[in-house]
């Protein structure tokens, strides 16, 4: 489903979820807003499927119980004993590529 979706519209489909979720819990945008320390604003344009900053989207998480379905969205990498062992101890902190040459 998700693939199948612009970026716009999985945008939409996050905002109805957080004002779903938000109405279960019988809070109202304002109460959302305060619990989490974020504009009223803030809530109304996430809940309208505009962008917001994941800061504040990791505080309206938090608030409504939900920071934990994270891990679900981005599960940590988890090493091989065969990848630990060509690791020897090192962990990468970044990919460079071969420059070609004549480039």
């Amino acid at each position: 489903m998700w693939t199948e979706l612009s970026d716009p519209a999985i945008m939409r489909e996050i905002g109805r979820r957080i004002r779903d979720y938000r109405i279960r819990m019988e809070m109202t945008q304002q109460e959302l807003a305060e619990k989490s320390g974020v504009s009223m604003g803030t809530v109304v344009r996430v809940e309208s499927g505009k962008t917001i900053s994941l800061l504040l989207m990791i505080s309206l998480l938090r608030t409504m119980g939900l920071l934990e379905n994270i891990e679900v969205l981005m599960p940590e990498i988890r090493v091989s004993p065969m990848q630990m062992r060509k690791m020897q101890g090192r962990k990468v902190m970044r990919v460079r590529h071969k420059k070609e040459d004549g480039k």
